[in-house]
């Protein structure tokens, strides 16, 4: 995988790979063997010299995109990488195997294509040139292998490579068992969202469905063009989305959620940690150790061996979280394995890694920590932006404090500003099907976050490729006018800005662990409405901070100007996949960035141009900003936020919510526009390489 995770092709695998050798060799029509000769055929001639060196075959019949994107439809844990001869046939030092759910074979050995890849090439030329067989297949299953194409086709593979093949043997054994722990928690998190066992069940001479199940971790389409498609499913059928953290029989009761959060219980059953789970009628709370005993185990060793593997005094810290951690999963102590965890940071360690349960955004309630594993290398560039901000933590908590306003008081603050890292995999709940996280504030709970000791990341390799900024530079040139356009940069230092200070913001103000009259935000709001409104608060943040920092002589305008134009297009990024999940719950994202557009455009920072053609000399109708007015926009807007959340003020939320999100009117069909326009683009698939 990113060469081959030691992971069993199950059977449906094997028979893909099978059926792939037998599509490439339909081409040809099979002939009988020859009858063998009556006599002791004579020798034949020595060859020539021309002719005892045939010429290799050329792989130039699929241009690169293409042959990336039949290479997933195909189930094929293989990638492109770059023509870099310009050649427009794909060479061996082009291709790399990736970390999936089957094995991937060599693809190269010795320099040279194997007979794995050249099978598999001829199949991709099948397919390229035919299409996917759909003989004998009902009109139904016809119309639900299509709509799983086009899923597929609504993300576009995004390359994170690592080559450790000339690292030390510490390193090599540290990442061998770390991706091993990645395999056992995407185990643990399909059983969390309820399609553990499911695979299986899809059909053998469908590979594009099995990428699908791989891909968005479960058969539930997921991309806004075909989630709401009755036919999109990975599996025949299209089975029901109910997760793994709460009993079946409740979740066919839509306000289920509701119902447990007003029991006297609720704060037991809707504890991070644990599954819901219902004994004799009644429900009971099962610690995530008890409830995935085996795999936590399995989890448990790894880290430990991994730990074992380290002895280079230098990363004392890094082995200290891995035992903590590795305890963790043994008895629930995910608190305990925070303190280690925190002290980490760029100088003590090269390693990142964060490992066990954290979010919440993935399940209907937004209550369940969901089981992840991020595993990157430290880059040492955070260390320039943390020197900058480290001397105004302060002073950005005494901002935020004076825009919240009574009852909020400024704290001492004490996290840490974020690592730059450069991600090796992300597994379970950090491996998203298409985008990705730029960045991360954790914990949530404990002393750790409430005594503003978090640690905060941001992951600045993840679709940064060529082909990812080629599309969001076209997709931009769709909304964006012409003279708005010619400002922006797509450069990773500008986008890297804004999420620096979208998680530093995330420690600042009303934050992890604040109470109004003894409430929690989830207490007082419900988990969705406090997840999108904790984001806002973020994303608000980090746009006010921006033009903050300039008036503080600590930012360069130039720079701000480009980075607030960036978040504008994040927002927009996120609008255009709508505002709600496949299975009708809120986007978190989506709806915080209906609200800032939404004031942005009312105070005048944002303009819409309906007769103006954009950017790209086609659409028309385009977005402007102005760029004097967004700094009092952007304060205006954290005003508001930030005061809902320091009051606990439900009704300013969802006054808020409804008139950005919800309502009709102009903005709701301005929202069309930018879901239209920004869907045209496939969205970037991450798949990961580490060579070995």
């Amino acid at each position: 995988m990113k060469i081959p995770l030691p992971i069993t092709p199950s059977r449906a695998s094997l028979a893909g790979l099978a059926a792939l050798v037998a599509l490439a060799a339909g081409a040809a029509c099979v002939q009988p063997h020859a009858p063998p000769p009556a006599e002791p055929p004579q020798a034949a001639p020595a060859p020539t010299a021309a002719q005892a060196a045939p010429p290799a075959p050329r792989f130039d019949e699929i241009p690169r995109l293409d042959f990336n994107r039949i290479a997933v439809e195909l189930d094929l844990p293989l990638f492109w990488i770059a023509d870099r001869n310009s050649s427009g046939a794909v060479e061996p030092d082009e291709v790399s195997g990736l970390w999936h759910h089957t094995t991937a074979p060599a693809w190269v050995a010795s320099g040279a294509f194997t007979p794995e890849f050249t099978s598999a090439y001829a199949a991709m030329t099948r397919i390229k040139a035919e299409g996917h067989p759909r003989a004998g297949l009902d009109e139904a299953e016809k119309r639900r292998r299509d709509a799983v194409l086009a899923e597929l086709a609504a993300g576009r593979p995004s390359l994170l490579r690592s080559d450790f093949r000339g690292a030390s043997a510490e390193d090599r054994a540290i990442v061998g068992h770390l991706l091993k722990v990645a395999e056992l928690i995407e185990q643990i998190h399909a059983k969390q969202l309820g399609s553990a066992g499911m695979a299986d069940k899809s059909p053998p001479d469908d590979p594009a469905s099995r990428a699908l199940f791989w891909r968005n971790q479960g058969p539930w389409c997921e991309q806004p063009r075909s989630r709401n498609e009755p036919s999109c499913s990975a599996l025949p059928g299209k089975p029901p989305r109910v997760t793994g953290v709460y009993p079946a029989r409740l979740q066919q009761d839509k306000t289920f959620c509701a119902a447990l959060e007003a029991r006297r219980d609720q704060q037991a059953l809707l504890s991070p940690f644990t599954v819901v789970v219902e004994q004799g009628g009644a429900l009971k709370a099962v610690p995530y150790s008890e409830a995935y005993k085996p795999e936590m185990e399995a989890v448990s060793r790894e880290l430990k061996a991994a730990a074992e593997a380290i002895q280079s005094p230098g990363e004392a810290a890094f082995k200290a979280y891995l035992l903590a951690a590795s305890q963790a999963f043994l008895d629930n102590g995910w608190e305990l394995a925070d303190e280690p965890w925190a002290k980490m940071n760029a100088e003590n360690s090269a390693w990142y890694l964060r490992v066990g349960p954290d979010e919440t955004y993935w399940e209907p309630c937004s209550r369940k920590a969901g089981f992840h594993v991020s595993f990157a290398r430290i880059n040492q560039e955070s260390l320039t932006w943390q020197k900058k901000l480290d001397p105004v933590k302060a002073d950005m908590e005494a901002a935020f404090a004076k825009l919240a306003g009574a009852p909020y008081k400024a704290r001492k603050v004490a996290f840490h500003l974020p690592d730059f890292i450069d991600v090796l995999v992300n597994g379970g709940d950090s491996r998203a099907a298409t985008g990705g996280t730029a960045g991360q504030s954790l914990p949530n709970w404990g002393r750790v976050a409430t005594e503003g000791r978090g640690r905060t990341v941001a992951m600045v390799n993840l679709l940064h490729d060529d082909d990812s900024r080629a599309a969001l530079r076209e997709a931009t040139a769709s909304l964006f006018c012409k003279t708005t356009m010619e400002s922006v940069s797509l450069e990773r230092p500008v986008a890297t800005l804004g999420t620096v200070l979208h998680e530093a913001a995330h420690n600042l103000g009303p934050a992890q662990g604040y109470k109004v009259k003894g409430k929690t935000d989830s207490e007082i709001y419900g988990g969705p409405l406090a997840s999108m409104l904790e984001e806002l608060k973020a994303q608000t943040g980090a746009l006010f901070f921006t033009g903050w920092l300039v008036q503080q002589g600590v930012l360069d305008p130039a720079l701000a100007r480009m980075s607030e134009a960036r978040d504008v297009i994040w927002a927009l990024g996120q609008v255009g996949q709508g505002m709600h999940t496949a299975g009708g719950e809120p986007r978190p994202y989506g709806q915080l960035a209906a609200i800032q557009l939404g004031s942005l455009l009312d105070a005048g920072a944002l303009g819409f141009h309906r007769g103006e053609v954009a950017a790209n000399g086609t659409d028309k109708g385009c977005f402007s900003i102005q760029a004097d007015k967004l700094p009092a926009a952007a304060e205006a807007l954290a005003r508001t936020v930030l005061g809902i959340k320091a009051r606990g003020d439900k009704a300013g939320a969802l006054r808020l919510r409804d008139t950005y999100v919800e309502q009709e009117g102009a903005w709701k069909g301005l929202r069309g526009v930018i879901e239209e326009r920004m869907q045209r683009m496939p969205l970037g698939s991450v798949v990961y390489a580490i060579e070995m």
